[in-house]
């Protein structure tokens, strides 16, 4: 997944910046600090700045890059869902390779400086659903079954997401909205089900609203003929 960031950065009006010799930009990390790190996660690319505004000191621009989220790369168990914090940083390289005196050097600064904000990496989130029997007759009981699971980043599958409170909801043929008829609580394994009476044509759905860990789910409507 490609996350495309936004931020804004201001430095000395003598210091450039040209991605060879010297880069700036931001990462992504987990940890209580930056000499305690847990996990982190940057740019491959240099940013996109613009100019915004100059003093005689300063020059602030509006830069954008995009961090490329692989699970498999940077996500390596359950505690990296939830809070990650932002930082920022300089790097630059000064060398001299000609060595037509016998003699090179290469020399490496880097700065980075931490808590300038913070941002959630959720587990993505999926949901089904399947309402029988079909088509039902009117007033009769149809069951609404489904399951909600998550990214389970230890074994590259998805899991069953035990304890949550899912939304079922319903949209009447011609209606453009669904509307919720009650709250559903994720079972074993993420299992979900529950019994509504058959009133009318139209499809049911279940709709999940994330938590601070996990990301937002909607089912595919299954649509039911009611005769």
């Amino acid at each position: 997944m490609k996350v495309p960031i936004t931020y804004t950065l201001t430095h000395p009006v003598d210091l450039v910046i040209d991605g060879e010799t010297s880069a700036a930009g931001i990462t992504l990390y987990r940890g209580t600090s930056l000499s305690k790190l847990r996990n982190e996660m940057g740019p491959d690319d240099a940013p996109s700045c613009t100019t915004k505004s100059t003093t005689a000191t300063t020059v602030t621009q509006s830069c954008t890059e995009v961090i490329a989220v692989a699970p498999q790369d940077y996500l390596y168990d359950v505690a990296d869902a939830g809070t990650w914090k932002v930082a920022g940083f300089y790097g630059r390289t000064t060398s001299d390779n000609d060595d037509s005196d016998d003699h090179i050097s290469f020399d490496y600064g880097y700065d980075m400086w931490g808590g300038l904000g913070t941002t959630q990496v959720k587990r993505a989130a999926k949901l089904t659903t399947d309402a029988t029997p079909e088509p039902v007759t009117k007033g009769k009981t149809l069951t609404v079954k489904g399951a909600l699971t998550r990214a389970n980043w230890e074994t590259s599958k998805y899991s069953g997401y035990q304890g949550q409170p899912v939304a079922l909801q319903f949209k009447a043929k011609g209606a453009t909205a669904y509307k919720t008829v009650k709250t559903v609580t994720s079972g074993t394994a993420g299992a979900l089900t529950t019994t509504v009476k058959a009133s009318a044509d139209g499809s049911y759905r279940y709709k999940f609203a994330g938590t601070t860990t996990t990301g937002t789910a909607t089912a595919t409507g299954d649509y039911v003929d009611v005769k």
